[in-house]
């Protein structure tokens, strides 16, 4: 499990949470991977993901992808866990920098990988800063895009059975980026 660096609670016990840790570790209803568009996980966090729960992911993605299609930023995926200790991966594709409308589609998809929890009954979710890594997305940007799409979510959704949700970052850079603007928007926030 990851450790709670800061937190903040949004009303009628939600809590949107900023953790630092190993997200195969988290001990949650859902974990979100970032995923491509045909869900091959061979690096990053998808790699990792199939390599502590198990090659059963790979294979429920596969038949996702025959079922389905790819997926895209509005229409994320899901499979068992396998050995991870959730219950759920829900498979989202963020943004590649540099592609257009960037911040739009991360708003997206966090606000669809958010619908699809609460479809499967998730009351508890962890998630990468999905498309900070290798897609580029500047960590200073997406933060923001993070902590308002989640609040607008649930004011959107209030009746979502997820009542908590955790930013989980393995990398020290890019907790330094999110929780500094975590802070700046908690304060903005209360005013």
């Amino acid at each position: 499990m990851s450790i709670v660096l800061s937190q903040v609670e949004l009303g009628r016990n939600r809590q949107l949470e900023i953790g630092a840790g190993d997200l195969t570790e988290e001990h949650v209803d859902v974990i979100v991977n970032a995923a491509n568009q045909w869900l091959e996980h061979g690096a990053g966090v998808a790699a990792a993901i199939v390599q502590k729960g198990g090659v059963s992911i790979q294979r429920e993605s596969n038949a996702w992808i025959a079922r389905h299609g790819q997926i895209t930023h509005d229409q994320p995926a899901y499979t068992q866990a396998g050995e991870l200790p959730c219950h759920y991966v829900v498979h989202a594709v963020g943004p590649i920098w540099g592609e257009g409308h960037e911040e739009d589609k991360l708003h997206r998809t966090i606000l669809r990988t958010l619908d699809l929890a609460t479809q499967l009954g998730a009351k508890t979710l962890a998630i990468p800063p999905i498309s900070t890594g290798i897609f580029g997305f500047p960590k200073e940007k997406a933060a923001p895009i993070f902590f308002d799409t989640i609040h607008e979510f649930w004011l959107r959704n209030t009746k979502s059975t997820l009542t908590n949700i955790r930013i989980t970052i393995i990398d020290e850079p890019t907790i330094t980026v999110f929780l500094n603007a975590f802070e700046k928007w908690k304060k903005a926030l209360k005013k």
